[in-house]
């Protein structure tokens, strides 16, 4: 079982790399792609952040909420909560810009559990102007998400896990005009979104082995500011992650881990000047 595990685990990881190799092969130059509500691409904890991100694969705890629901079931403890707070931007001299994050989970049995997480981002205090830089008003913009998840496990060694987020998005308020004479309304945006997460536990009773997860995230419909037809993909994302754990005695180990992201949102076209049919 173990030998199939690892040879599913390289193809993926395979597919992944080759599919990123293709793709800036084939690109003449670079082309972004942006999303709204990024705030849910940002690490919240501290050990994930200080290893660049990995989070899918690592050992379980209550900062799992973030990463892979698939893991809490294999937490340690029956509980746990974690309480964050990120400075943004803190070198640009920027003092209210900030995330916030609250999440926890309860083992309802061996096999079973329930999870929530908040995550609150401000952008702090933005002046608004026109197109020629008038001065039009002040607003706080931030931007929040909520969610419930349940996970479960399959074996004693792997596990599923889901999740339900409610997400809204306050960017600006009310009629901005402009200096043609028009202007916008603009309100705050909501939507809803998914995660679906797989989990693979191979550490034995010391700690020490290989785990996986995968995970799709904010799997959701888009989000909208105005009242036209104008809407914003949400950052979905396909993840894989892999980690080894070398245990060295009751007081010592390190961790080895390696996360693949995907943006499942579609790029802008390149535009070479042809009219394009529909």
């Amino acid at each position: 079982m173990k030998k199939g595990f690892f040879k599913f685990t390289g193809l993926v990881i395979l597919f992944v790399c080759a599919n990123t190799l293709v793709n800036a092969q084939t690109a003449d130059k670079i082309n972004v792609v942006s999303t709204a509500v990024p705030f849910l691409r940002i690490s919240p904890d501290a050990r994930s952040g200080g290893m660049g991100d990995v989070g899918i694969a690592i050992a379980s705890d209550a900062n799992a909420v973030f990463w892979n629901r698939a893991k809490v079931p294999f937490a340690p403890m029956a509980g746990g909560v974690v309480v964050t707070y990120t400075p943004w931007l803190k070198d640009l001299g920027l003092n209210d810009v900030y995330l916030a994050s609250l999440g926890g989970y309860y083992q309802l049995d061996d096999n079973q559990a329930i999870s929530t997480s908040l995550r609150y981002f401000s952008l702090g205090n933005i002046q608004f102007t026109n197109d020629r830089g008038d001065a039009l008003t002040t607003s706080n913009p931030r931007e929040f998400a909520i969610d419930l998840g349940y996970s479960r496990k399959l074996s004693s060694k792997s596990g599923l896990g889901i999740a339900l987020r409610y997400i809204n998005s306050s960017l600006a308020k009310g009629y901005i005009p402009n200096t043609s004479g028009g202007g916008t309304t603009y309100k705050a945006g909501s939507t809803v979104a998914a995660d679906l997460s797989y989990y693979y536990h191979g550490l034995d009773d010391a700690g020490q082995g290989f785990t996986f997860g995968a995970t799709l995230s904010n799997l959701g419909g888009k989000i909208a500011y105005t009242s036209d037809a104008q809407k914003d993909y949400i950052p979905a994302n396909l993840g894989v992650g892999v980690a080894y754990t070398k245990v060295f005695d009751e007081d010592s180990k390190i961790t080895f881990g390696l996360d693949l992201n995907k943006l499942l949102v579609p790029s802008v076209p390149t535009r070479d000047g042809n009219t394009l049919a529909d």
